[in-house]
């Protein structure tokens, strides 16, 4: 994946999950600083300070600057923070952060136990959400005859999407693509229509 591209959470998220008696909270949010986590982390802190545990991860990267960071919050060392890291390492997210708060239901977990259930309450969070992938984008505006709608709203899918339309005495599309891909989309609209389009960049 390129430097202008990558993965995060689609929005912020919270669920709940049970792990012999212990109540497990998972939140999730897509952050663009380091700042924003730590501030994200704060929050949720205030709202469960009378939880067991506020446990946390985060992953950012923004112009190549790369910031991580876990905190295990009291539980035992690498059994918590770590293992949310390792969620979000593992689905290749980042500017991400999950925040797993646990009120303790009277039965201890154990080490394992205690992986599993962040690890799976972070997971549930990602799931919630949704991932989005996050690209530079170019934007390019189409010119052809009605003739050639379907086909090129069949390949503008496949390259990105239409943000705009419009119909006079010709048809104009303006498109959204992944930056880097408007020479292979140009070629395939130029065989695609034997030439008869106008392609204009934005």
């Amino acid at each position: 994946m390129d430097e202008n591209s990558y993965k995060t959470l689609k929005s912020f998220s919270k669920v709940e999950m049970v792990f012999k008696g212990s109540l497990f909270l998972g939140y999730g949010k897509p952050v663009k600083s380091e700042a924003e986590a730590k501030e994200f982390i704060d929050k949720i802190k205030e709202i469960h300070n009378d939880a067991t545990h506020n446990v946390s991860a985060y992953r950012i990267n923004i112009e190549n600057n790369f910031a991580m960071k876990y905190d295990d919050d009291g539980e035992p060392q690498g059994s918590s923070g770590k293992p949310i890291y390792k969620v979000i390492e593992l689905k290749n997210l980042q500017n991400t952060v999950i925040v797993v708060t646990r009120y303790f239901g009277g039965v201890k977990l154990g080490y394992g136990g205690l992986v599993k259930a962040y690890s799976d309450t972070a997971t549930e969070v990602i799931n919630s959400s949704g991932i989005l992938e996050v690209f530079e984008k170019s934007y390019l505006v189409l010119e052809f005859d009605y003739s050639e709608i379907q086909k090129i709203k069949d390949i503008s899918k496949i390259f990105g999407k239409i943000v705009d339309e419009n119909y006079s005495d010709v048809v104009k599309f303006k498109l959204e693509i992944k930056k880097g891909l408007e020479d292979e989309f140009t070629k395939k609209l130029v065989n695609l229509t034997k030439n008869k389009i106008k392609i204009y960049n934005v």
